[in-house]
């Protein structure tokens, strides 16, 4: 070992980050601030056995590095820090302990949980404050070298789908192709699987654009999962911003070739690929959480600590510990890690997990801090679509509306309320201003309606086909007792808690999944979708299934014909989507008379065919509105072409008889009726003169296209 470090270790250069092969050796650089040596052990290539401890050689800028001629790609290795150990100061070196570099593109093996793997002793009368000296390389995971080579046959980096188009897809890269019959078994589960023609044609048929991936980067499954016989499914236990999960792999050495293969034929399928991905925490956990990389490499850089305190963490996000977006080598990691998924691996955009986090400052939320700056000047960053969960458990956590321009978040206003008003529990007033996206939240600064993104469900919560079907969460199998996951479900099981053989509580729950999903992919703004949905998918009233890597998390692809029902249903809202821009306009509509164009870009309808009345608002449970095709498209003081639409609500239980709007020499077309069957549609002609009396069913939505009138 000390041969080859005196006589082939190079000074090599602070730049870049981690282990960078270039075709002749391998350099080495890892930012510490506190640290005061680093060494790289070098290990076998089945990665049990160190071969070579080496001490980096040089010091720059708080970047440690030295470079080591004729390493190459495949090279398993790992850091090992020394410094002081302090924690009632913040620090927590400890030597005995392997680390993942935060850099590493690539992992090799799994953690094995192991009391070795902490710095501290377990079960010592000191706690956390005392020190481990067992070795933890047995139990880690560790760093690979890569070759970044790969052939994309020519495809474009990215070839971004416009916002006003955009229909996201949210689903799980295992969990989604795990009991598909059309994906070879042994590629069922993994990025392979997602390649499949079958599955990507089937995608892309039902008018989706953009696939939301829940995390693929390298995380943690929780030892007191484990210890259940459970596992984290969802993937919200980050341990490398750089390196995706090998467990998603067919071949887990091959995980990024294959990660960028999955990429590469997404994108031949004319989709984009969007990543959830969680820089607010680490899998370290608190005081008392294992040392794998960040913690025994510069804790008191990488997370918040507790001001008076530095031993204890902020805890923001509620997993134990935050990590510390106000410190610049921090801000570089997240944004190098981001710019390495747009550049190298050609992804679309990303989605922030809890995204409040990255924009806390010491002294709270602040929409200018550092890392939102960062972004909003990155000639990268501005390229790809960036999507915030604008919310967090720590005080003032709850910022929907409130990012920067060039952002989209996600609107949780809108799950609520939609799912409300067509329980009956709302009236138009409440629903109306999220038909327009959300404008009090949304408009302003030149953001448009497209920053707020739409959406009825998502991982988290009941699918929307529990969503009618149960009124408690049932979630017994995460072994909590059903006390985890959220009560506040806003859901109604019609009379009936779960599956029915009743007509009339099937009936009416198959219509008011129909009238969610028009009201959400008919909204403005940017509609998502959650996989499975569109074909009535259960989790057995499931609302937390983020330990279930089982059939309750698997999308179940044996689909009955009242599920392929609907799937036809959804690709006609999505067509429709595309084929009317007064759904997807660009700007906010308003309800103002325009004098100099003549035209009111949108009217509100009571039953009545009149406009609503300040009463109508908080009593009616049905109510329409009328996009005219002529409001102006874009700044350019000019009408528009498309064609004018009517959206009905019906929320109330019983018929309601519905007065068209007066038009002169025009008719209204029946595009929608979600109280008719595909066999009725196709019966009903489906004209109706202006003014007509329409029985609107309980509990149904109707879309009307105004057209000229047949002469006859």
């Amino acid at each position: 070992m000390a041969v080859f470090a005196k006589n082939r270790l190079r000074e090599g250069l602070p730049y870049p980050r981690g282990a960078t092969w270039d075709g002749k050796g391998v350099n080495f650089a890892l930012f510490s601030a506190n640290a005061t040596k680093v060494e790289v052990c070098l290990f076998d290539p089945t990665g049990t056995t160190e071969l070579e401890r080496i001490t980096l050689p040089e010091y720059t800028d708080q970047i440690f590095h030295g470079y080591l001629p004729d390493l190459a790609p495949g090279q398993i290795y790992g850091f090992r820090v020394h410094g002081p150990y302090a924690p009632d100061a913040g620090h927590r070196f400890n030597p005995n302990k392997l680390l993942l570099d935060p850099y590493a593109r690539a992992h090799n093996g799994e953690l094995i949980w192991d009391h070795a793997l902490f710095g501290y002793t377990i079960g010592h009368p000191d706690d956390d404050l005392s020190f481990d000296d067992r070795d933890s390389a047995p139990f880690m995971p560790k760093s690979v070298v890569i070759d970044p080579d790969f052939d994309w046959k020519g495809q474009a980096t990215r070839n971004p789908i416009a916002w006003d188009r955009t229909v996201l897809y949210e689903t799980h890269v295992r969990g989604y192709t795990m009991k598909h019959p059309k994906v070879p078994e042994a590629h069922r589960g993994t990025y392979k699987g997602m390649m499949e023609p079958a599955v990507l044609d089937y995608i892309k048929s039902i008018g989706v654009t953009s696939i939301e991936f829940l995390p693929i980067h390298s995380f943690i499954l929780d030892s007191n999962l484990l210890e259940k016989g459970l596992t984290n499914f969802w993937g919200y236990n980050s341990i490398g911003f750089f390196a995706p999960n090998t467990r998603y792999a067919h071949e887990s050495e091959q995980s990024l070739r294959e990660f960028k293969e999955m990429v590469a034929a997404i994108h031949e399928a004319d989709l984009e690929v969007i990543l959830d991905v969680v820089y607010n925490h680490t899998a370290e956990g608190n005081e008392r959480g294992p040392t794998l990389s960040y913690k025994g490499i510069d804790n008191a850089s990488y997370y918040r600590l507790t001001a008076d305190n530095p031993r204890y963490y902020v805890n923001d996000t509620g997993t134990g510990n935050t990590v510390n977006l106000s410190h610049p080598r921090v801000i570089q990691m997240v944004t190098d890690s981001l710019r390495y998924w747009a550049n190298e691996t050609h992804v679309d955009g990303f989605r922030f997990d809890l995204g409040t986090i990255l924009a806390r400052e010491p002294n709270g939320f602040d929409n200018q801090s550092g890392f939102l700056k960062a972004c909003s000047q990155d000639p990268v960053l501005g390229t790809v679509k960036l999507i915030a969960e604008p919310w967090d458990c720590g005080p003032g956590g709850y910022q929907v509306g409130e990012f920067p321009p060039g952002w989209a978040e996600w609107n949780d206003k809108y799950r609520d309320e939609t799912r409300e008003f067509w329980k009956g529990d709302l009236t138009a007033g409440k629903l109306a201003p999220r038909l327009l996206a959300s404008p009090q939240e949304f408009d302003h600064q030149g953001r448009k309606p497209w920053a707020c993104v739409n959406f009825i469900t998502a991982h988290d919560g009941f699918t929307l086909n529990d969503c009618v079907t149960y009124n408690e969460k049932h979630n017994e199998a995460n072994g909590e007792d059903n006390k985890d996951g959220s009560s506040d479900n806003r859901s109604f099981n019609y009379g009936v808690e779960g599956p029915t053989d009743d007509p009339e509580i099937q009936r009416v729950r198959a219509r008011q999944i129909r009238n969610m999903l028009s009201t959400l992919l008919l909204s403005q703004g940017t509609p998502m979708l959650l996989a499975g949905d569109e074909f009535g998918r259960t989790q057995q009233g499931n609302n937390n299934a983020y330990c279930q890597d089982s059939d309750i998390s698997w999308v179940n692809w044996d689909i009955e014909e009242k599920g392929q029902s609907l799937i036809r249903f959804v690709s006609r809202l999505t067509a429709l989507r595309r084929r009317f821009p007064i759904l997807r306009r660009g700007r906010f509509l308003t309800e103002a008379y325009n004098e100099e164009l003549d035209i009111k870009e949108l009217t509100w309808v009571n039953a009545g065919g009149g406009e609503m009345g300040i009463d109508d608002w908080s009593t009616a449970q049905c109510f329409g509105l009328m996009l005219d095709g002529r409001a102006q498209p874009t700044g350019i003081r000019k009408r528009g072409i498309d064609a004018t639409l009517l959206l009905v609500f019906n929320a109330w239980h019983d018929l309601v008889e519905f007065k068209l709007p007066p038009a002169t020499e025009q008719q209204w077309k029946l595009l929608i009726d979600t109280n008719l069957s595909e066999e009725e549609e196709e019966k009903e002609s489906g004209i109706f003169t202006p003014e007509h009396m329409y029985g609107v069913t309980g509990r149904s939505f109707l879309m009307f296209e105004l057209e000229p009138a047949a002469h006859t």
